[in-house]
């Protein structure tokens, strides 16, 4: 695994989704990270020092993987251009079929009446 400044991680990321447009999918996870091992990070605590927590971001096509480590001021300039970034090369998405709802209203009361006819028929 590879850990890479932000702006190079989403270049690369870039690569990835063009590699793997045809056949094949991305993976990006998100964590929240101190980059420190479990042991450091109980040190700290227990001097009470505050310990500052990172974002860890991951990318994997299947065969390659890259990561990135972003702090809270970098988040919100990353997470726009990654956005852009999934708008460009999400477009294989299907739409979703949306039912006209003139139809269903009308669907829905003719199921309503035809329950009530059936209940009274009964009676």
């Amino acid at each position: 695994m590879v850990l890479l400044q932000p702006d190079p991680f989403l270049s690369e990321l870039t690569n990835m989704y063009e590699r793997s447009q045809e056949k094949g999918s991305v993976w990006v996870t998100l964590k929240r990270s101190s980059l420190k091992s479990k042991a450091a990070r109980q040190k700290l605590e227990t001097q009470g020092s505050e310990i500052e927590y990172r974002c860890l971001v991951r990318a994997t096509d299947g065969t390659k993987t890259i990561s990135t480590s972003l702090s809270a001021k970098e988040h919100l300039r990353f997470q726009a251009s990654y956005a852009t970034i999934l708008r460009a090369h999400t477009h294989a998405l299907k739409k979703r079929e949306r039912k006209d709802k003139k139809k269903t209203a009308e669907g829905d009361k003719k199921q309503l009446g035809d329950v009530k006819k059936a209940n009274t028929t009964k009676s």
